[in-house]
């Protein structure tokens, strides 16, 4: 075997190998120099960072990608950053204390001038952009180090165009306006996602070029025992990273999975032409809660046990289930077809009138309200009615009546009001998002009962952002100062004169 001792790879040989022809070329002095210049604290850094930290804050609320990716573009606080692991890399403490005090000086005045701006702004929702910085994972992880690479790279090599890709991919900034604007909200949620983001990434930048500088020959004076601290340094950081990003990647992979399991048992457990009409899944909940609107020609009686039975073996963890059962018929629409010819051969009146008759019969059928109750406007060709009172429905589910009113009646504009004493739905934020499917609910039925709903409970931006979202959906609300969690509330009929009195004298 001795003879083929030639082939194998001399490491000595590969080492003079790295240094001749890849560390020989790098000019570590001005290297050095040149991340001197910009990683410390200067009036040009300051200047970026406000102006970069009051465009993210803008492309985040408006929301626009655009707008994000210029405030990415400036990124004034790439250098500090590796200004930072640059001084790891060769153990120059004056250099660490600069580029540590520059970025922390950085980031506190973006974070600092995003909660001032959010507290003044009309607009406090959390739009898509927000919400998407506030659930890092192990991928962002995998972002910043591979981003970081290329970016130590590109300076160490003068590749200069390919810092603005990393610039992109990376995006220090947003997630520090985003912390600003879970301070604002005191949106503890919003708040220490988006911190853990942007830890995530100035860490592994920092770290990673570190260890690409040294590759590079950065820091050769250095002892084998330093090169051994810096690369304990650099697993264990990542590793404690890891921990807290890897939980949340396998949460969001099960709930991912978990949406699709409840909506395959819930419709598997009903007739072919039934139909899943809503469904919410609260994951934070013990045991989960979900909740489920099914239209379906065939009311079964025990699904709700049932259909918690199979989700707990598929999931594997306990669900507290409720699947409201809404009746609809499958027949075709042939008799109330002949019936309308025939009514339409004896005259247009009479044809219009078949058609009245017809449609608000079906109507009150629906509603399970007297046919005499419906109300009929010709000219606009709209029918008003007010449905009984069915119990275990809400609000979502007499929405839905309305839906499916709409349906069964081509041609005609359907206005269903539920019964006066139905209770508002509940409100939950989940992830600092606000439940879409109760606002959409709640601003329905206060539009059609034309009655106030006040929003009492949680934090002030909470009962604001909610009251809007009713408003915005047509309805009437008011955000009431009080404690306790988060509700609504139908406001009695002397609270909504006092309400509307203002309006009327003006």
């Amino acid at each position: 075997m001795t003879e083929f001792a030639s082939d194998r790879p001399d490491p000595s040989k590969l080492r003079r190998w790295w240094k001749m022809w890849a560390v020989g070329g790098v000019d570590h002095d001005a290297i050095l120099k040149m991340i001197a210049q910009d990683s410390g604290w200067s009036g040009r850094y300051l200047f970026l960072v406000v102006i970069s930290a009051a465009i993210s804050l803008l492309g985040l609320l408006m929301p626009s990608v655009a707008v994000l990716i210029g405030a990415m573009l400036l990124s004034p606080l790439m250098m500090p950053i590796i200004g930072l692991g640059f001084g790891i890399s060769t153990l120059d403490f004056t250099e660490i204390r600069r580029a540590a005090i520059a970025l922390a000086l950085g980031s506190a005045i973006a974070i600092v001038l995003s909660a001032i701006f959010v507290s003044i702004s009309p607009v406090q929702t959390i739009t898509s952009e927000i919400a998407g910085r506030t659930r890092p994972t192990l991928f962002d992880l995998l972002v910043a180090l591979l981003s970081a690479i290329a970016g130590a790279y590109a300076l160490i090599r003068g590749r200069g165009g390919t810092v603005v890709g990393v610039a992109i991919a990376i995006a220090l900034m947003p997630p520090l306006a985003v912390v600003g604007f879970g301070i604002a909200t005191w949106n503890w949620t919003v708040f220490s996602g988006s911190l853990l983001l942007f830890l995530t990434n100035a860490v592994t930048i920092a770290l990673t070029a570190a260890l690409v500088a040294r590759i590079y020959g950065f820091g050769s004076h250095l002892s084998p025992h330093h090169t051994g601290w810096q690369l304990a340094l650099f697993i264990g950081a990542l590793g404690i990273l890891s921990v807290p990003l890897g939980a949340a990647l396998k949460q969001i992979a099960f709930e991912a999975v978990a949406q699709r399991q409840v909506r395959d048992t819930v419709r598997a457990y009903f007739p072919n032409e039934a139909r899943l009409s809503q469904l919410e899944i609260d994951y934070t909940a013990n045991p989960i809660q979900i909740r489920a609107v099914m239209l379906t020609p065939k009311i079964e009686q025990r699904a709700d046990q049932a259909i918690a039975t199979a989700l707990t073996q598929r999931l594997a963890r306990s669900v507290d289930l409720h699947v409201d059962q809404l009746h609809i018929s499958v027949d075709g629409n042939t008799a109330e077809a002949v019936q309308i010819a025939r009514a339409t051969a004896e005259g247009p009146q009479a044809g219009l009138a078949a058609m009245q008759a017809r449609a608000a019969a079906d109507l009150a059928l629906i509603a399970g309200a007297d046919p005499s109750s419906v109300v009929a406007e010709l000219p606009s060709r709209t029918l008003s009615v007010s449905a009984a009172a069915l119990p275990g429905l809400g609000l979502e589910g007499y929405r839905a009546l309305e839906d499916r009113a709409a349906r069964a009646l081509p041609g005609w504009k359907v206005r269903l009001a539920p019964p006066q004493d139905i209770a508002p739905p509940a409100m939950s934020i989940v992830q600092g998002v606000v439940d879409g499917a109760a606002l959409d609910a709640a601003g329905w039925g206060s539009a059609r009962l034309n009655r106030v709903l006040r929003v009492e409970g949680g934090t002030r931006a909470q009962r604001e952002a909610i009251a809007e979202g009713i408003i915005a959906r047509g309805g009437q609300a008011e955000a009431i100062a009080s404690s306790g969690r988060l509700r609504l509330a139908w406001a009695e009929p002397e609270q909504e004169e006092e309400q509307a009195s203002p309006a009327g004298q003006q």
